[in-house]
C-alpha cells in the first residue's frame, strides 16, 4: 500500500512554534494558498481512500481537493493534546517556570495532556494495523506535522527526538510504502 501523507496549510503566525495540539484553528492566508496547491497536485491522482484529521486546519487543507466529499474524518489523525500548554510556544512554556526543559523525554512528558505513549499507540495502530486491514492500495492521509514524525520514528526506528528535527513544512507531501516499509523524499 501506498500512504500519501500531507501536513496541513499553514496557520496564523501567532500559532508558529506552538503546540497547537487540538486547538481548532484556521488557516492564514498562505495555508488557504498551500491548500488550493495541494488540490492541484492531488488533481490528478486517485485513491480507495481518503482520511483526514478532524481537527480544521486540516480540514481546510483538503476541502479545495477533489478527494474532500470522499475523506474520512477521524481523530485518530489528530497532533497530541498538550492539556493547558496547548496554542503556547517553548518560550512562553519556559517563562511561565512551571516546567525546566531537560531533556526531550522529560519535556514531553512535563507537558501534560495526551500521555506520549498513547499518542504513539493511536499513531501505530492507525496506520500499521487499521489501514492494512482495509485492503487498499492507495491512500490519502491529510494530518500534522507531529503525526508524521511519529510515523517515521515507528517506521525508521529512530528516536522522537531525532524524528522531531525532521522538516515537515506546511503543505508538504511525503509517502510512505508499507510493502517496502520506506518514505519518499519531503516535497
Amino acid at each position: 500500500m501506498k500512504i500519501t501523507l500531507i501536513r496541513h496549510g499553514e496557520v496564523d503566525e501567532k500559532y508558529h512554534k506552538c503546540y497547537n495540539g487540538h486547538i481548532d484553528i484556521e488557516l492564514s492566508p498562505k495555508g488557504k494558498e498551500q491548500a488550493k496547491e495541494v488540490a492541484e497536485m492531488l488533481q490528478n491522482k486517485e485513491f480507495d481512500l481518503v482520511y483526514c484529521s478532524d481537527l480544521l486546519r486540516a480540514k481546510k487543507t483538503l476541502k479545495p481537493s477533489k478527494h474532500y466529499k470522499n475523506a474520512i474524518f477521524t481523530q485518530q489523525l489528530r497532533e497530541k493534546s498538550w492539556g493547558e500548554y496547548e496554542g503556547m510556544s517553548f518560550d512562553a512554556i519556559i517563562a511561565r517556570g512551571e516546567i525546566r526543559y531537560e531533556n526531550f523525554t522529560q519535556w514531553i512528558e512535563a507537558l501534560g495532556g495526551e500521555p506520549y505513549d498513547t499518542y504513539i499507540a493511536r499513531i501505530r495502530t492507525f496506520f500499521l494495523e487499521y489501514l492494512p486491514s482495509q485492503n487498499a492500495n492507495t491512500v490519502l492521509v491529510v494530518t500534522h506535522a507531529g503525526v508524521i514524525r511519529v510515523l517515521i520514528a515507528i517506521v525508521q526506528n529512530i528516536s522522537l527526538q531525532e524524528a522531531f528535527c525532521i522538516d515537515v513544512p506546511y503543505g508538504s507531501d511525503i509517502v510512505f510504502d508499507t510493502d517496502l516499509q520506506t518514505f519518499s523524499t519531503i516535497k
